[in-house]
């Protein structure tokens, strides 16, 4: 029957359908693959040809029939559809399977205003010919299906009208790194360009979506989070506004500090008006949110802070509340929550916590990151002022609203003002931290802005990078990784743009990193270790005291090349205080480490030349990424086996790294009965990390009576998380039990793809 079926080809012309031709395609892709059938391919395939196909939807149904016999049984059909989806892709860039000589690439695309015109300044031809040589197209055979799906439709530079794809994976790679270190010096810069080169393409380092998608562009903004802080303040307001819409235009996810604002009915100009409080704020912060798309996918995102104790924290809980009416929610922003010691101390003594619009306490939202002891005086003599505007709520009342906001959006988020101040990177007297990002991992100072060119006001930048610690095959790897990603990131801050004045100054100043992990969960497995159990502390702690240390190291040699950043003097390392020294003790009870490494040593040199980057840590999300390299995502624990994840490209279906050997060492998420063992780990990360970690909770109601989780547990991982010192609680995820819980959907404020992950 195929064979009277007539194909039409890209001219017009209809010829009979080849099936030989698809054949021998199927049968190369299938090459060194196990337990894959040709055959099964092709008649699955020819079950919905029809006459008058066209030849490009005979590929797509090839790669499909492919795609959709993936499962555990099977696994390698994932890189069976994936060749086949590199063979369509190359056809369609290139019109032959061989990519063009880079070279000849460069000129047309550079002659287009498609890609930065300074690569053919900056690189000789005999530079870029060498470079070319050194590109391993091959390498694009050990994506999976999910990872050249994620490619093609996110990462690749491409016509997003006509759907035109311009270049290959391993073009990417290596366009990428040629950009980053264009600057190096000539001898130097071809060996860093090709170490970078072969460990982003062999998934050594994961690099996130605004470098992926837009180094080798133009268009020159990468940083993937934008921390921004308003003041109570209507030109402040209006300024932080204009910020967000800046950046949100740039695809970056923005964190918000709008903590300071006052509360509904404070006096303006001694009585003349009342104050409408802080939503109407909140609702602009929002319509500048959401004013621009980002890439024409979706909307900005953004998280916004605010303190437990502000006089209005009843009415700003509830703001992603389903219930209530437009006038009084604002559901499409995120929030993060602000505790410190004082408001856990008066929980657990049964007490109350009194509520101030921070206008009318002077000092007090100061103190509440700069000096905990100063807050804490303060608190109590306002307390007792009777002439001040104040409500009281009992402590566990309170702590129940957040939780159960927190449990039925999912998206009421949790930051530990005092540890982000005490354990971090910044002297607090000097930079206090008053906020987080998007995605609860970073920690950096900021200042208002009272106009969008206000250069005294602070914008808070951090790009990202990600270790792939399941393809490390020792930790003795880590000192040139995490060098060449220090390298290539440092390099960043002065090739990218910076659509304000006062973000830029932070970033030279500053010049911040935040270099993550993906893929943990197969390094636990390939290791016998696991989440819930303890196995698991040791390892991490060498683990992540070797990130920590040789991502210290590569700032500081990089500081004696290049100098340290100006304002180090604002940092605890000048003074020779090292994450290790500022812990949270109690992390000794559950994982008493000796230190491995040097820490005297590195101490000295850093107090003696600085660091080129005041902070080098924080752990993301990391969805986008973790599928490029076929990884398990960031530091969480796998669903299932298979993870099926839905985004605009449709269903995406990936197995675990290694599961037939490893799939009894997995520790799957709903198989975990409580979050203890994940939050140590946490914890243990959080001894080296300098700012912070995307921490998550997970519940199971199957697990309770009446299928109701209880409240108590909800407040007991509230309350040990503070005290193992974790800063910062991201999603709170219940499994819902109607099958949907092991769909991976790609997050609504693109925490799957970039913003301010990976």
């Amino acid at each position: 029957m195929n064979e009277n079926i007539q194909v039409t080809k890209r001219n017009g012309k209809k010829e009979p359908i080849d099936m030989e031709k698809i054949h021998r395609v199927v049968h190369w892709a299938s090459q060194d693959l196990n337990n894959v059938s040709v055959s099964q391919v092709e008649i699955n395939a020819q079950l919905t040809f029809s006459d008058g196909i066209k030849t490009e939807d005979i590929h797509a149904t090839i790669i499909k029939s492919a795609a959709d016999l993936i499962s555990t049984d099977a696994p390698d059909y994932q890189y069976l559809a994936a060749r086949l989806a590199i063979f369509h892709l190359r056809k369609k860039a290139f019109k032959t399977f061989t990519p063009p000589p880079l070279l000849e690439h460069i000129k047309k695309f550079t002659d287009l205003g498609i890609y930065d015109k300074d690569i053919l300044d900056k690189y000789s031809k005999k530079e870029i010919n060498e470079l070319d040589k050194y590109t391993d197209h091959w390498r694009d055979m050990k994506f999976s299906y999910a990872a050249v799906k994620q490619l093609e439709g996110k990462y690749l530079v491409q016509n997003r009208v006509t759907g035109e794809i311009h270049e290959s994976p391993q073009q990417l790679y290596m366009l990428v790194g040629m950009c980053l270190f264009q600057e190096y010096k000539t001898k130097a810069r071809m060996d860093i360009v090709k170490q970078f080169y072969d460990a982003v393409s062999n998934f050594k380092i994961s690099l996130p979506t605004p470098i992926m998608a837009g180094v080798r562009t133009p268009t020159r903004q990468f940083s993937s989070c934008v921390l921004i802080e308003a003041d109570d303040d209507l030109d402040s307001i209006s300024a932080a506004a204009g910020a967000i819409v800046k950046y949100v235009s740039q695809r970056a996810g923005i964190g918000v500090n709008a903590g300071k604002i006052r509360a509904l009915g404070s006096p303006i100009r001694g009585g003349e008006a009342t104050h409408t409080g802080c939503i109407p704020f909140y609702k602009h912060f929002h319509t500048a949110v959401k004013s621009c798309s980002q890439g024409g996918v979706r909307g900005g995102a953004a998280t916004l802070f605010y303190p437990l104790w502000h006089l209005e924290v009843r009415d700003l809980l509830v703001l992603k509340n389903n219930t209530g009416t437009d006038e009084n929610r604002v559901r499409h922003l995120d929030y993060g929550v602000q505790f410190n010691g004082l408001m856990y101390q008066r929980f657990l003594d049964k007490g109350d916590i009194t509520l101030f619009s921070p206008h009318d306490v002077p000092g007090l939202y100061d103190a509440f990151f700069v000096d905990q002891e100063e807050f804490k005086q303060l608190y109590e003599q306002y307390e007792k002022d009777d002439s001040i505007r104040k409500e009281t709520i009992k402590a566990r009342d309170l702590f129940a609203k957040f939780m159960q906001e927190r449990a039925n959006t999912g998206r009421i988020y949790l930051q530990n003002v005092d540890h982000c101040n005490t354990h971090g990177a910044f002297d607090a007297k000097q930079a206090p931290i008053r906020q987080s990002n998007l995605c609860m991992e970073i920690t950096l100072p900021t200042k208002p802005l009272y106009s969008v060119q206000d250069e005294n006001g602070e914008v808070a930048l951090c790009t990202l990078s990600a270790v792939n610690l399941g393809a490390l095959d020792s930790l003795d790897e880590l000192e040139d990784i995490t060098e060449i990603i220090v390298r290539a990131l440092d390099s960043l801050l002065d090739y990218q743009d910076y659509p304000i004045k006062a973000a830029e100054l932070a970033s030279m100043n500053r010049r911040t990193l935040g270099i993550g992990v993906t893929n943990l969960a197969y390094y636990l497995a390939k290791n016998g270790a696991k989440y819930s159990d303890g196995s698991g502390n040791q390892l991490i702690h060498k683990t992540f005291e070797a990130l920590q240390y040789y991502s210290l190291k590569a700032s500081n040699k990089l500081a004696n090349e290049l100098g340290a950043c100006p304002l180090f003097n604002e940092t605890q390392y000048a003074k020779g205080i090292m994450p290790v020294d500022s812990y949270k003790k109690d992390i000794d009870e559950f994982c008493k480490c000796d230190l491995e490494l040097d820490w005297d040593k590195l101490r000295k040199d850093v107090v003696a030349n600085g660091l080129r980057n005041s902070t080098l840590t924080a752990l993301m999300p990391c969805e986008s990424s973790s599928q490029i390299s076929n990884s398990t995502n960031g530091i969480e624990p796998p669903r299932g086996f298979v993870s099926v994840k839905q985004s605009k490209d449709g269903i995406l279906k990936q197995i675990v790294p290694d599961y037939e050997r490893l799939k009894n060492k997995y520790e799957l998420l709903w198989d975990i009965k409580d979050n203890e063992g994940y939050l140590r780990l946490c914890a243990i990360m959080q001894k080296f990390v300098d700012q912070s970690i995307s921490t998550n909770t997970h519940y199971d109601p199957s697990q309770f009576k009446d299928n109701k989780i209880p409240m108590t547990l909800f407040l007991m991982d509230l309350i040990n998380a503070y005290k193992y010192g974790i800063k910062t609680l991201y999603y709170h995820t219940t499994r819902d039990g109607s099958g949907d819980d092991m769909l991976e959907k790609e997050d609504e404020n693109g925490c799957g793809d970039g913003v301010c992950k990976l």
